[in-house]
């Protein structure tokens, strides 16, 4: 749980009691989970707009910070904010797997990874269409975080760089849409989470890793690993989001410090995230590691063979509803 100074709220409690007031005033608890350790970027991310939040709210809103898996694992987060076990949760896109496959809109092969595109998403089309669909699904969406939009090849001793450097490669895979692509490359992936790959990568369970380049740095792939292609191949994000039922109680203030603070927050995460690709390959360099840099001609060979696999296996699981976020995505410049 987040720590440190006192919430507003309960210093405004504090207060009171200190002078006898006897205020009617109650601060509304909201429990917000997500599995993020606390240094990674997006957590910190969190914690601002957990201060936020509370600050514009006037301590009318308690935010309670769970990190690391600490009140419900990352499986459950979903699930517990749509039945109201708790009040609120972060999770990735790629986490709403067939219950919303088209979350996965922003994993298709060299698309929806510009900054432009990724600074005009909260307020696009497509996020609106998704708030929507997320409502069906029984929360309401609150925050669009994205976490990355640089993704790192890494292998050893040979670089990820074209297409055919991927025959017969076992790599570490996502879900099925990304790995469409990569088996239309030729390679072997094989879905794990990242806590996983470092153990499967030093092993030779897999030969290559796939993964946010930030991430190959913390994650310290480059005590197994010794080469890494950078390469603009999707953007994930994390979304915030909370029960209905408890937001529908809400004070107009309250929900409008939601609204403000997850603005800010898509911000937020943008320049950290773009702060972060910007420093690892630099961190990796370091680490003796050689770096690639794919160049725009070795994108459009990959996006070639990698973006139709991709919506192809996209459109079977989504249907008329894959087909609309895809163009609204267009729109954006995605």
């Amino acid at each position: 749980m987040r720590k440190g100074t006192l919430s507003i709220a309960a210093s405004m409690a504090v207060a009171l009691a200190a002078t006898g007031a006897t205020s009617a005033f109650a601060a509304q608890e909201m429990r917000c989970s997500h599995q993020l350790p606390p240094t990674f970027h997006i957590a910190k991310v969190i914690d601002r707009w957990a201060e936020e939040v509370e600050k514009l709210s006037d301590g009318e809103l308690d935010v309670q910070i769970f990190g690391a898996n600490s009140l419900v694992g990352a499986a459950e987060n979903i699930p517990s904010v749509a039945r109201g076990t708790i009040e609120c949760a972060f999770s990735g896109n790629f986490q709403w797997g067939k219950t919303l496959p088209i979350m996965n809109v922003t994993l298709r092969p060299y698309s929806v990874t510009s900054p432009e595109v990724i600074a005009a998403w909260p307020e696009s089309g497509a996020a609106e269409f998704l708030d929507a669909k997320l409502l069906e699904k029984g929360v309401r969406n609150i925050s669009w975080m994205f976490t990355t939009r640089m993704i790192a090849f890494t292998s050893k001793g040979k670089p990820l760089v074209e297409p055919t450097d991927f025959q017969g490669v076992k790599i570490r895979g996502l879900n099925p849409t990304v790995n469409a692509g990569l088996e239309a490359l030729g390679a072997a992936p094989s879905a794990m989470s990242g806590s996983e790959v470092y153990q499967a990568l030093s092993t030779g369970v897999i030969d290559a890793g796939l993964t946010d380049i930030a991430a190959a740095y913390t994650r310290k792939y480059f005590e197994v690993q010794d080469q890494i292609v950078a390469t603009p191949l999707f953007s994930a994000f994390y979304h915030g989001y909370v029960n209905p039922d408890w937001y529908d109680g809400l004070s107009d203030k309250a929900k409008s410090a939601l609204k403000e603070a997850g603005a800010m927050a898509a911000e937020w995460a943008l320049e950290a995230t773009e702060q972060s690709a910007g420093t690892a390959p630099f961190q990796l360099a370091g680490e003796n590691v050689t770096v690639h840099i794919h160049t725009a001609d070795q994108i459009d060979a990959m996006a070639a063979i990698m973006r139709p696999a991709f919506d192809k296996v996209f459109a079977d699981s989504t249907g008329a509803d894959g087909q609309k976020i895809l163009e609204l995505v267009s729109e954006i410049g995605g």
